[in-house]
Formats: structure tokens, C-alpha cells, sequence
């Protein structure tokens, strides 16, 4: 009898809960949502101007601009993603930097030195690389762990400090980092607190044929001209549609779906994935678990809604959790890789 009262309870404050968020959605909100999406749709177009494939790449990269998050991108060089990368910030109208990442670069180089100036007879600060708005970080794992580590409060706090002063980065300050998934020779493994913090890792693949072919007609025709992406938006429209973010409803039954399978990663044989426990060393963080619904909510606003869909989890799920799930040893000697264990998570949660 008490664990029927208090399912019931439960039951009338969900339901009080949901039509409250409800109320507060008027015409001219949902009419927000729907303008953000077709603000994105033309956004999408401009940049499909210039680059041929990546559907799914561009829209997950625009997709963690929108929310605010990082995202590492691994794919096989020649792949354009420098291209599509400064094709984004001219389309945005934003601040563009590429650095390099190499094993003699140093801290300094990315957030800057104090510099001694003759004429006032005092150092200055010279700010690094890593002040703009759209960073785009190739090779993030060619530098060793002394250069990766000086990321981890820009990327996190938006802030530098060098000599005991903290300097401010952009409030849209976005980190893309790359890394090349075959050539490991002369490379330092990501740490931990490093990928943690990126809210996707995304794959680049090889084109399909029939977009290979327009990539060669475009850069072998002499009559026909490479597209330049012309500004159609500004960055400050992205700042004012992020607001929108913490608007979209979200079921709590979906939120305690994503937070179990979160769960499951860190103590499989808690939830009856006896076989996942030999094979999952370290889970995803409580930070997968934000995340993943930040990011839904974003897809949310991509399709004009106002309101988190099951599949919008479905669909972002392998994308904020593959880079979060270290396996033991025992997944090499079995040839599991991450895509399946994650499908045998989803299936089980978010079916």
C-alpha cells in the first residue's frame, strides 16, 4: 500500500510538473523554435555550397556550437575538415584560428607570454593562439600532455591564467580538435580529464562516389569556380539562440533514461550486464550525463521543436558517449569494439 501512495504521488507531480512547462509555452515561444530552425536550415545550405558530403559531420558540429560544447573530430587526412571548419566561421561571421599541434609546442605558444616592451619599460601580456572564437586544433594528440593540459581551463572556464593573472576568453569560444585514427607513431594518448570535456567525438568518413566525383569536377574543371561561403549570420545569433536551449521541455522519464544508461557504463553488472563488466574499465562521467541532454535539446531546436523526443537521445547517443568508455583488455582479445557495446546499452534504455 505505501509504495502504491507514494507511485501515485510521484505520478501527480509529474504530471503538475509537465503541464506547468506547458502553460508557459506560448505561440509566440513555439514560433521561436520554429525560426531557429529554419535559421539553421539556411545556415546548413550556405555551408553545403562549399563542402560536398559530411551531412551528418556538419550538422553535429553546428549542433555543439549551438549548446556550447567542444568537439573532436577523428578522420583519415584529405577528408576537408580544415575546410569545413573555416567554411562554419565565414559563414558565422566569426574569429577563425588554426594551431598546429606539434611535440615542440609549447604552453605558451597557445595562451601567450608576458613580453617585455622597450618603450614602457614593463611587460605586456601578448595574448596566444587560443584567444578567438572558433579554434580549430589539428592534431590535438601530436602535442605531448604539458601543452594538453594548458587546454583544460580554457576549455572548461573560458579563461587563461599566465603568472598568477587571469585574462577572459569570448563568450563564444568553441574548440574543434582533430586527430588522425591510424597514425598513432610519435602521438600522446588523450587524457581522461581531456576528452571528458569535449561533448562529442565525431567521425569523418570517405565520400560516397557520386560526391567524390563532384569534389574532382570542382577542383579540376578550369570553368568551373571554387564556392567562397559569404557571411549570412552573425556569431551573436548563435549566443541569442543558445537561450533557447534551457527553454526546451524535457519528460523526466527521459532524463532518467539517459542518467541510467549513464549509470550502466560505470557499473554494468549493477544493471545485469554481467559480460560488460569484464569488458568497460571506466565509465562515462556524471558530466556524459549533462551532456547528452544539452544535446538533445539541441536537436530538439534543429527540428522546431520545443519539446526532447526519445529518438533526439537515439540519436546523439554514440556521438557523446564513444570517447567517454575506456575498455580493458579482455574487449582487444575479443575484437568488441565501442559501437557495439553502445548498442547493446541503447537498446536495452532507450528503446
Amino acid at each position: 500500500l505505501l509504495g502504491y501512495l507514494v507511485l501515485k504521488i510521484k505520478y501527480q507531480i509529474k504530471n503538475f510538473y509537465m503541464e506547468s512547462i506547458k502553460s508557459d509555452l506560448l505561440p509566440e515561444d513555439k514560433n521561436k523554435f520554429e525560426q531557429a530552425a529554419q535559421f539553421f536550415e539556411r545556415v546548413n545550405y550556405q555551408i553545403r555550397k562549399v563542402v560536398v558530403g559530411q551531412e551528418e559531420l556538419i550538422e553535429k558540429i553546428l549542433l555543439g556550437i549551438l549548446v556550447g560544447g567542444h568537439s573532436l573530430i577523428e578522420g583519415p587526412p584529405g577528408l576537408a575538415k580544415t575546410l569545413l571548419l573555416k567554411t562554419i566561421s565565414a559563414t558565422i561571421n566569426c574569429s577563425f584560428k588554426r594551431i598546429q599541434f606539434t611535440p615542440d609546442l609549447l604552453p605558451g605558444d597557445l595562451t601567450g607570454n608576458y613580453v617585455y616592451h622597450p618603450g614602457k619599460h614593463a611587460f605586456e601580456f601578448r595574448p596566444g593562439a587560443i584567444f578567438g572564437n572558433l579554434i580549430l586544433i589539428d592534431e590535438l594528440n601530436r602535442a605531448p600532455a604539458k601543452v594538453q593540459s594548458a587546454l583544460l581551463e580554457c576549455m572548461q572556464e573560458k579563461q587563461v591564467t599566465v603568472d598568477g593573472q587571469t585574462f577572459a576568453l569570448e563568450d563564444f569560444f568553441i574548440v574543434l580538435g582533430t586527430q588522425n585514427p591510424f597514425d598513432y607513431e610519435g602521438t600522446y594518448p588523450l587524457s581522461e580529464a581531456q576528452t571528458d570535456r569535449f561533448i562529442f567525438k565525431l567521425l569523418a568518413k570517405y565520400p560516397e562516389i557520386y560526391e567524390e566525383e563532384t569534389i574532382v569536377l570542382r577542383h579540376c574543371l578550369s570553368a568551373i569556380e571554387p564556392s567562397k561561403s559569404e557571411p549570412m549570420c552573425s556569431m551573436y545569433d548563435f549566443l541569442r539562440i543558445r537561450e533557447l536551449v534551457d527553454q526546451v521541455f524535457i519528460e523526466p522519464e527521459l532524463i532518467h533514461k539517459a542518467v541510467k544508461l549513464i549509470q550502466a557504463t560505470r557499473n554494468p553488472k549493477a544493471f545485469g550486464f554481467k559480460k560488460l563488466s569484464e569488458l568497460i574499465e571506466r565509465g562515462a562521467s556524471p558530466r556524459a550525463s549533462i551532456m547528452l541532454v544539452q544535446a538533445a535539446k539541441g536537436l530538439a531546436i534543429f527540428k522546431g521543436r520545443s519539446y526532447v523526443l526519445l529518438e533526439d537521445l537515439q540519436r546523439i547517443v554514440f556521438d557523446v558517449l564513444r570517447h567517454r568508455i575506456y575498455f580493458s583488455y579482455h574487449s582487444e582479445l575479443e575484437k568488441i569494439d565501442t559501437e557495439t557495446i553502445l548498442e547493446e546499452l541503447v537498446q536495452a534504455f532507450l528503446e
